[in-house]
């Protein structure tokens, strides 16, 4: 549910493991392509209303589900992630689906000072976070649908950095905190993992395991690039920033192939 920036490189992925691969986009543009690639395509939008296409059709087919819906609260975007997913999941009960993983974030943590587990409460502070830990657990109460919840930290790839958007500002702040960053192909390798070893009923963290500060990291990645590095404030704080840290996939785990770090 969801072939965007990551669902839609995780389905080729799923195609290439031999698995039967269904697939749903907002966009109508899209439908070939899934085709092509030897996905089912379903044309699906959810609203907090209404879904609108053949979710009945979509989920008939589907033993494992992945939820790759983000919630897109930012701006003027005021619409309700969590009404989407009851809707959902409403759909999901009726259906023969007997697994879910539900791709989440990082950010249902806050801004908790040091390191944070699976273990550890989480405390958003945003829209964001507060409608992905809600959402989370009204899956894991689904009765006999088992649910994986993973929560990866921000996602880069070969077509994809933050450090691009950062490059020339100044004035930043929090320049000491760790990243917690994730590669596209990590995500992958990640999610591939839980199917194939049928990790179900379980909540994970997904974050590359060394955290240089944002200072030294978003310099180094800006140089690499020949862009302007962001300029963070210089802080004498004694605020250690978060670390998330994955207790399953730790720093020695082979699943970390892609290193976000040199």
């Amino acid at each position: 549910m969801g072939c965007g920036w990551l669902g839609l490189s995780l389905a080729r992925q799923l195609v290439k493991n031999s698995h039967q691969v269904y697939g749903s986009t907002t966009s109508p543009d899209k439908l070939e392509l899934l085709r092509k690639e030897g996905i089912a395509p379903y044309l699906i939008s959810l609203s907090p209303k209404e879904i609108y296409g053949n979710i009945e059709g979509f989920l008939s087919h589907i033993d494992i589900l992945i939820i790759n819906v983000p919630p897109r609260l930012r701006g003027k975007n005021t619409e309700s992630f969590l009404e989407k997913m009851k809707l959902l999941l409403d759909m999901v009960k009726k259906s023969l689906v007997t697994k879910v993983l539900f791709i989440s974030s990082t950010a249902v943590y806050g801004d908790i000072d040091g390191e944070v587990t699976e273990e550890t409460l989480p405390k958003p502070n945003t829209e964001s976070g507060r409608q992905l830990l809600a959402s989370e657990e009204l899956l894991k109460n689904m009765g006999s649908i088992e649910t994986t919840i993973l929560r990866f930290g921000g996602l880069i790839g070969s077509d994809r950095h933050p450090v691009t958007m950062l490059s020339g500002r100044e004035n930043l702040s929090n320049g000491n905190d760790p990243i917690n960053l994730i590669h596209q192909d990590d995500c992958i390798r990640i999610i591939s993992k839980i199917i194939d070893e049928e990790l179900w009923g379980k909540t994970f963290n997904g974050v590359y395991p060394l955290h240089p500060t944002k200072r030294e990291y978003y310099s180094s990645e800006a140089k690499k690039r020949g862009i302007p590095p962001p300029a963070y404030q210089d802080e004498t704080s004694e605020k250690k920033g978060k670390t998330v840290v994955s207790t399953y996939f730790d720093q020695g785990h082979p699943i970390f192939k892609t290193s976000i770090v040199s």
